[in-house]
């Protein structure tokens, strides 16, 4: 078995693998649920537009229960205190996805404009405000949560609701949500044709600009947010323990890492020109090729963010000394080796099966197409 150090670094990497994985799939088929209401202008287009993710979109969710049952398992203190304290936040994004099985199957079931439309809302949320909260709590993340742990080791959240929506929170969740939005409309405009495309790209190209003016904003804002440091030595090898370390907080922490390691420059980087690349591809109708710029950007965009806080994963501003890091809030040496093997098993079934559905459901989704199958499309 893998040593604990090791273990601790490679599963702080499996959950950005996981992160990342279910931005790109399962953040394609919310950008379109954030689109649909703009690109497509009559029933007919609207269904095109829903039946371009429909086949896929409850499998995509596998990254989502995937990513959030890993970092139960691996970090079950961040697990714990983030629901904790995030937890009208994270009931928000709750019944947010409610909308989404619901519209899905049952928006065409009745040839209603009023039923119709208002589930095409419902899609609409359902695919924007969940992108929109997880932006809002990285940027909180990046500026410290107001927890702190008792002499039982019981998180408290001391803050409030409303104390998330701070400014940086905020521009954090508009990187995120033009992020996804750009993401859906790349993945549109490759299974569409004729105006919906034309729209999607419009819609893509919009939100691609919108996401590189936030994100190079929130990284200069970044340099002068305090950061966190650990002072004391760090024992890699130990059992966690939250308590056992000394930190600091120093404006333009967040960037040491980068002091460190200048390869990291390349994350940021990738965020930037991947998604100025998908727009420049997009005009040329290179769809194919601007999806998968898109994807980079995406990985650009949520590594600069983790290569940026580590190895801090939650950091806290009521109380430094009990910021959860990659080295004191992770399981046990044998958990983490149990689900490193299985994860080496499953992740590669996952992109298998996935890989195997899109490219038998591969190709344009037509007006035609819908008009066709009126009973059996979405």
């Amino acid at each position: 078995m893998l040593d604990y150090p090791t273990l601790k670094i490679i599963w702080w990497l499996l959950v950005g693998v996981l992160l990342v994985g279910f931005a790109i799939m399962d953040g394609h088929d919310m950008g379109v649920g954030t689109l649909l209401p703009f690109v497509g202008r009559s029933d007919v287009e609207r269904r095109v537009v829903i039946n371009t993710v429909g086949p896929h979109w409850d499998g995509n969710q596998v990254w989502f229960i995937t990513g959030g049952g890993a970092i139960f398992a691996a970090w079950p203190l961040v697990y714990a205190t983030a629901f904790s304290g995030f937890y009208w936040a994270m009931l928000v994004v709750l019944w947010a996805l409610f909308f989404r099985p619901v519209g899905f199957d049952y928006r065409s079931k009745i040839h209603n404009a009023t039923w119709r439309s208002t589930w095409d809302w419902g899609l609409f949320i359902g695919g924007s405000v969940p992108p929109l909260i997880f932006g809002v709590a990285f940027g909180n993340l990046l500026q410290g949560v107001p927890f702190q742990f008792d002499n039982y080791m019981v998180s408290t959240y001391t803050g409030s609701f409303w104390q998330l929506l701070n400014p940086f929170a905020l521009l954090a969740g508009v990187v995120s949500s033009a992020m996804i939005t750009m993401h859906g409309g790349v993945y549109l405009a490759h299974r569409t044709e004729g105006v919906i495309q034309d729209r999607a790209i419009r819609g893509a190209v919009g939100a691609a600009l919108l996401m590189t003016l936030a994100f190079v904003g929130a990284g200069v804002w970044l340099q002068s947010i305090d950061g966190y440091r650990i002072t004391s030595t760090i024992n890699a090898a130990a059992l966690p323990d939250p308590m056992s370390k000394t930190v600091v907080r120093e404006a333009g922490a967040w960037m040491s890492n980068y002091g460190r390691q200048p390869w990291l420059w390349a994350l940021p980087a990738l965020g930037v020109l991947g998604a100025l690349l998908a727009t420049v591809l997009l005009r040329f109708r290179c769809t194919l090729t601007a999806f998968i710029s898109s994807s980079l950007a995406l990985v650009g965009v949520i590594g600069t963010a983790g290569a940026s806080m580590f190895p801090f994963i939650m950091p806290s501003s009521s109380m430094p000394n009990a910021s959860l890091t990659i080295w004191d809030s992770v399981s046990s040496h044998r958990t983490l080796g149990i689900m490193f093997w299985a994860t080496l098993i499953f992740i590669p079934l996952i992109v298998l099966y996935t890989g195997w559905a899109y490219r038998v459901m591969r190709g344009k989704v037509t007006a035609a197409y819908v008009q066709e199958h009126e009973h059996a499309a979405y």
